[in-house]
């Protein structure tokens, strides 16, 4: 396919691509029509969201008898179809039929051959292609250059799926009911005194798996040796094999594996051709080129996975925040700039103080009763219980003690989050369904107004909000990104009435008017800012928490300070934390 540089704010350069018109390149006029046409799949595929007639007039330029002639051919072959609920239009189920063949024939060895070379130059450790089968992990090629201290994987060798990069990377993209039953086939035998042994452990390890998009192993199987795996889907999005890299535990650090995970996930794309199906992709868009505000200041350059739900307390003048796939719970001081840190056993989104005292923490088993000192975590309540490959995400608490969270899936791949208030009686409501990536929430100054974020299709809503029953009605977008941008991430609410967003693959965040026009655009040094709290004297200050998951390495190496906490002084203050009723 021919490309040239093109800047996804427009003009040129910036060292992105655009897809060539057919008029654009040197096609034979007898093949025009045919060249229109794959043009045209191309938009309808490439499109963030399903298109109209009218935007694909827009985005093609070709005359309307034109463009109608050639969508009825294409939708007559099947290759596209016509939603008549909506009037849009989206690539037709025979090019599923032909992906299929095409999945029939495919040699995925070949086609990692060529990859598996370069990581191994890259890394100068053992890189490694891995399918499942008969329940262990089987090794079906591999590369080394790990010299004489490396360590070796012969082709054909077979290894326990529980406690190996690549086996644990297959079983936590198993869909639920293959992972229950593999489960009720292996023993989950010792080999290290790494090696999980139980199994509520080990899932709550593939659910991070999950959550990051690659799986890690230190030391589990062989004493000594660490590992780092992602998957490769078919065009179905099912794991059908892991690519991996393998060496000694004093190269391969735990930093060193996070880096390499997500340049596999990257890896692993390229040999199976599947972009994939979740919205937070690893690739951020090109930063504008503005200098970063200079007011903003990286306090904490911590290195976090997917740092995320910020509060400050006022008693305590502390920031809590946490490190969803760490996973951890960590309290900041601002004026030693020294942070505390408690690993937890599972997935942990936010945590919320309680009015009675303590704080509260959304996790992997829901909301949880949460005790820094100890560690300690209590089951409150689990409105999702029956949805294993769900977790919360993003959390808050209104003035009445209500305690509202989003969920989404692990990967962000489908559709299956929702909305919840939680009362202080611990009984609760789904107050919104069909969220792809469900994000920051606050409410207006007055109460009345609920302002809520999908990431996916990158619009914030606003909801009349009813203080006393808290029921929404009356929802309108609020603000909306075009996703070449970023996506809006989480939010907060200032004393104006403001909304400031945090812009996830924007190096930006934010700052809109109650009436939805954007005052303000902050220009951060990190491409993954994921969510913000006032806080300090006053309230005065913005925190930022970033994320440095899925970056490539030359993104990192562009933003060192991804993961990081910054801050960012405010004119305007923000408002109190509201604490949970129970």
């Amino acid at each position: 396919m021919d490309v040239r540089p093109h800047d996804r704010r427009g003009g040129a350069g910036a060292g992105e691509t655009r897809v060539l018109t057919p008029d654009e390149r040197d096609v034979p006029t007898g093949a025009a029509a045919l060249a229109k046409g794959l043009y045209l799949l191309d938009v309808i595929g490439e499109a963030a969201s399903p298109p109209r007639f009218k935007d694909l007039q827009a985005a093609t330029g070709l005359p309307k008898g034109t463009l109608a002639r050639m969508l009825n051919t294409l939708v007559l072959f099947r290759l596209i179809r016509h939603e008549e609920s909506d009037s849009t239009y989206r690539l037709g189920h025979r090019l599923f039929e032909l992906a299929h063949r095409v999945w029939e024939s495919f040699d995925l060895r070949g086609a990692a051959a060529p990859v598996l070379e370069r990581l191994a130059e890259e890394t100068r450790e053992t890189a490694a292609l891995c399918a499942i089968d008969n329940d262990e992990v089987l090794y079906i090629d591999q590369r080394s250059r790990g010299g004489p201290f490396g360590f070796r994987i012969e082709i054909g060798r077979r290894a326990p799926l529980h406690c190996t990069a690549g086996g644990k990377t297959l079983l936590a993209f198993a869909p639920p009911h293959e992972q229950r039953a593999i489960f009720d086939r292996i023993g989950l035998d010792g080999f290290t005194g790494s090696t999980f042994t139980q199994e509520d452990a080990l899932l709550a390890d593939l659910a991070l798996a999950r959550a990051r998009g690659y799986a890690v192993s230190l030391e589990e199987h062989v004493a000594g040796v660490s590992s780092v795996a992602a998957p490769i889907f078919d065009h179905t999005g099912r794991a059908v094999a892991a690519i991996g890299v393998f060496g000694p535990s004093s190269r391969l650090t735990s930093d060193r594996l996070h880096v390499t995970g997500r340049d596999l996930m990257a890896a692993a794309r390229q040999i199976s051709g599947n972009v994939g199906a979740t919205p937070m992709n690893i690739t951020p868009s090109t930063r504008s080129g503005r200098a970063v505000d200079p007011e903003v200041e990286c306090v904490l350059p911590w290195g976090a996975h997917l740092a995320e739900g910020p509060f400050w307390s006022a008693r305590e003048k502390r920031l809590y925040w946490v490190d969803i796939l760490a996973p951890s719970v960590n309290r900041f001081d601002p004026v030693t700039r020294s942070n505390e840190e408690v690993v937890l056993p599972r997935l942990v989104s936010a945590v919320m103080p309680r009015r009675t005292g303590g704080l509260v923490a959304l996790t992997q088993a829901g909301l949880e009763a949460f005790d820094f000192a100890s560690g300690a975590l209590q089951p409150l309540a689990d409105p999702e219980a029956d949805i294993p490959d769900n977790r919360f995400n993003d959390g808050k608490c209104d003035r009445q003690g209500r305690l509202w969270a989003g969920t989404m899936r692990l990967d962000a791949s489908r559709t299956s989050g929702s909305l919840y208030a939680v009362a202080p009686d611990l009984s609760w409501q789904r107050r919104e369904t069909g969220l792809t990536v469900a994000n920051g929430l606050d409410w207006s100054p007055d109460g009345r107004t609920f302002y809520f974020a999908d990431s996916a299709p990158g619009r914030i809503y606003a909801y009349d909000f009813d203080m006393g029953s808290g029921l929404l009605d009356r929802r309108r977008v609020f603000a909306e990104i075009d996703p070449a941008l970023g996506r809006p991430d989480g939010l907060a609410v200032d004393s104006a009435g403001f909304v400031w967003c945090a812009v996830w693959d924007g190096w930006c965040l934010h700052r809109y008017a109650p009436d939805g026009r954007l005052v303000r655009e902050v220009s951060l040094p990190v491409p993954r800012p994921t969510s913000i709290a006032f806080g300090g004297d006053g309230l005065k200050t913005l925190f930022i928490t970033s994320a440095r998951i899925r970056l490539p390495s030359r993104v990192l190496a562009e933003a060192p300070f991804s993961g990081g906490l910054f801050t960012l002084p405010v004119d305007v203050p923000g408002l109190p934390v509201s604490e949970f009723g129970a």
